[in-house]
C-alpha cells in the first residue's frame, strides 16, 4: 500500500508559479513511475505530467509541457510539480499518484486557484 500527501497549493494571481509537493509512504517509493492529475471544477480528473522511475523521463499533457516541471527525490519519497506562467485553466484539485493511477492510492489533492 502507498499513501499519498499533497501539498503546496493556495491562490496566486495569473503569472504566477507555485510549486506542490506529494510526500510518499509505504511501499517503496522508487518502483514507481509517479504522475500528477487534476480535477476542475465540473471536470473529469486528467493527466498532467509524469516522472519514471529514474527521474530522467518525463511526461506532460499538451496544456502545460512548456510552463511545468515534475520531479522526485527518491531519497526523500516526494515528487514535485513546479507550475510557471499559471493560468486561470489550471485551477483545479491537483493529485499525485502512480502512473498509471491505482485507485487505492488517492489522496486529497491539493487546491490551486489562478485568478485573472
Amino acid at each position: 500500500q502507498v499513501q499519498l500527501v499533497e501539498s503546496g497549493g493556495g491562490l496566486v494571481q495569473a503569472g504566477g508559479s507555485l510549486r506542490l509537493s506529494c510526500a510518499a509512504s509505504g511501499r517503496t517509493f522508487n518502483n514507481y513511475a509517479m504522475g500528477w492529475f487534476r480535477q476542475a471544477p465540473g471536470k473529469e480528473r486528467e493527466f498532467v505530467a509524469a516522472i519514471m522511475r529514474n527521474g530522467v523521463n518525463t511526461y506532460y499533457t499538451t496544456s502545460v509541457a512548456d510552463r511545468f516541471t515534475i520531479s522526485r527525490d527518491n531519497a526523500k519519497n516526494t515528487v514535485y510539480l513546479q507550475m510557471n506562467s499559471l493560468k486561470p485553466e489550471d485551477t483545479a484539485v491537483y493529485y499525485c499518484n502512480t502512473e498509471p493511477p491505482n485507485t487505492n492510492y488517492w489522496g486529497k489533492g491539493t487546491l490551486v486557484t489562478v485568478s485573472s
